[in-house]
């Protein structure tokens, strides 16, 4: 007979993916045993695998929620009305702002796909791509010559962009004289200046 959901089944669940990608984010991908997140959550092996069943699917809930949170919060912040270089701000900024307590999730989603079954890394790549592909929309709309079939360089800036705000858990530090809003200024601003230049 199966266990019965607890009423705070999600919390718990939340809870055991933030522990297990501190796990994952120190010691990394292969040392990570079931075992050691266990002991870091303080729950039993058992209770672990009540809520995953294995290290992979553990490896997938925290990338696939962490992604969702991101999803949910562009989704929300996006404002279609507002002029192209505005609305591009306020979304770089949105992800820089989802960003912050996330970076062992971050650095998790980064580094372990690779870990995955094929299906399951196809769903995280397809909702990458989504949020790539928003993106991509209003950079388009900023700068249509960089959508050209003979010098295809949309899918280069956008990636550019990315690269700027991926990476920033590696040195942003929270409380230092730069604040998340002054790099989201920043990373948009180096996009905008630059793709005038483009050609």
């Amino acid at each position: 007979m199966s266990r019965t959901r607890a009423t705070d089944f999600e919390e718990k669940q939340r809870g055991l993916l933030m522990s297990a990608a501190e796990v994952f984010a120190e010691v990394g991908m292969e040392k990570a045993s079931m075992s050691l997140i266990a002991k870091h959550a303080s729950v039993s092996k058992s209770l672990l695998y009540h809520y995953y069943p294995s290290k992979e699917e553990l490896i997938f809930a925290i990338i696939s929620t962490h992604l969702e949170d991101l999803v949910a919060a562009i989704e929300e912040a996006d404002d279609e009305s507002l002029p192209p270089q505005k609305r591009l701000r306020q979304l770089v900024g949105t992800v820089l702002e989802c960003y912050k307590g996330a970076d062992n999730a971050h650095k998790v989603q980064l580094n372990a796909a690779w870990a995955l079954p094929d299906d399951k890394r196809q769903q995280i790549y397809t909702i990458e791509r989504g949020i790539v592909k928003r993106f991509s929309r209003v950079l388009r709309e900023i700068n249509p010559d960089l959508d050209n079939a003979e010098r295809p360089l949309l899918t280069p800036v956008t990636m550019s962009l990315f690269g700027m705000i991926n990476w920033v858990y590696m040195w942003f530090k929270d409380g230092g004289k730069i604040t998340r809003e002054d790099y989201a200024d920043v990373a948009t601003t180096l996009i905008l200046e630059g793709i005038k230049s483009v050609r």
